[in-house]
């Protein structure tokens, strides 16, 4: 490539790339990587002021008669004076490369919101919490269902159906679910979306009073409050859920039967098949136990039925989280090693 480059200044780029077999693409490909991203190549063109004369103009730009006012309308007063500089476009990028440059609107920038990275390795140490509408007896009319879910068992801590979503309900549930749950100082996250009512002052300061940890998922960013979002998904493809409810007091009913058995019956897939309250309660263990000893008996008793090897109950997670980074494959930890290695060496 290197004396395709050579050549192609006196002999042209195609001709050379022709007889060298070297497809074009690449060729400009080589040429755009020689220089840094994000700078241009400096080019001794004629048409290109000096120095001198970049600073005359920023000079006038700088005049006081001028300093208010945009390029467009510097450049036409200098013409109707008889002047000339520059071009508009030269004026901004003489700007520009002082950084005189900005919005001039007062327009509302948004912070760099943090990406939470959540982790628990037993219950009662990360809950998760959300607040979905279930549709009234009329049109335009809900009932609000607070739901506190421990994200390591799965396991519904607290819920509440309410006519309306209010801070104030939202800390009464709160302040109960930690006293039922003998929840101790220091010991517990609480994770939530950014609503009003999980962003309010009042829950806030519950949250500081108990020693609770608080944790908001980023704006509009769904995947950062799973377990609640597909507790929820759970709850409204049930087979009786229903379109409307007639009453708070059917909603309330549905709910209190749904959460028995969501939290006694229901198999999850994300801890082992196991009932949020075996994890919860800390029985898994056993349970997944005895699993295996029905599965061991039915081996030995037909071996020929199982092809590859002997069957195995599921086991459950060690960790449960929100965000946990992603675990590094073989290549990635080699190129980590390697830059680490290129780094030091260039200290060196």
């Amino acid at each position: 490539m290197a004396v395709a480059m050579k050549a192609s200044a006196e002999l042209g780029r195609a001709p050379v790339c022709y007889a060298l077999g070297i497809a074009r693409a690449s060729f400009y490909r080589a040429l755009c990587c020689r220089f840094p991203k994000g700078k241009r190549r400096a080019f001794n063109s004629p048409r290109a002021l000096s120095n001198a004369e970049r600073q005359y103009v920023l000079d006038v730009l700088h005049d006081a008669r001028f300093f208010d006012k945009a390029p467009l309308e510097i450049y036409a007063t200098l013409l109707d004076e008889g002047k000339y500089l520059c071009s508009v476009s030269t004026m901004y990028r003489i700007l520009a490369e002082n950084q005189e440059i900005r919005e001039r609107r007062n327009q509302l920038r948004h912070p760099n919101y943090q990406k939470p990275e959540l982790l628990a390795t037993g219950p009662n140490q990360v809950w998760s919490w959300d607040i979905t509408k279930l549709r009234g007896p009329a049109k335009w009319t809900c009932y609000h269902l607070y739901v506190i879910l421990d994200i390591f068992s799965r396991y519904v801590v607290g819920w509440m159906v309410a006519h309306r979503e209010d801070a104030r309900l939202a800390e009464r549930l709160i302040d109960d679910t930690c006293a039922k749950e003998g929840i101790e100082r220091g010991e517990l996250t609480v994770h939530a979306d950014r609503g009003s009512s999980m962003t309010s002052k009042a829950v806030a300061m519950l949250l500081g009073d108990l020693g609770v940890t608080k944790s908001h998922s980023r704006p509009q960013t769904s995947n950062d409050n799973p377990f609640s979002e597909s507790q929820f998904k759970t709850l409204k493809y049930r087979p009786n859920f229903p379109d409307r409810f007639s009453s708070i007091f059917e909603a309330r009913s549905f709910c209190r039967k749904f959460f028995t058995w969501y939290n006694e019956e229901h198999r999850h897939g994300g801890i082992a098949l196991l009932a949020p309250a075996m994890v919860h309660d800390g029985i898994a263990g056993e349970v997944i136990r005895k699993r295996q000893e029905i599965l061991d008996g039915a081996f030995a008793a037909h071996p020929e039925r199982f092809i590859r090897r002997a069957p195995k109950a599921p086991q459950l997670p060690e960790v449960a989280g929100i965000n946990l980074p992603r675990p590094q494959t073989v290549d990635e930890k080699e190129n980590s090693t390697l830059n680490s290695e290129q780094k030091v060496s260039q200290i060196a």
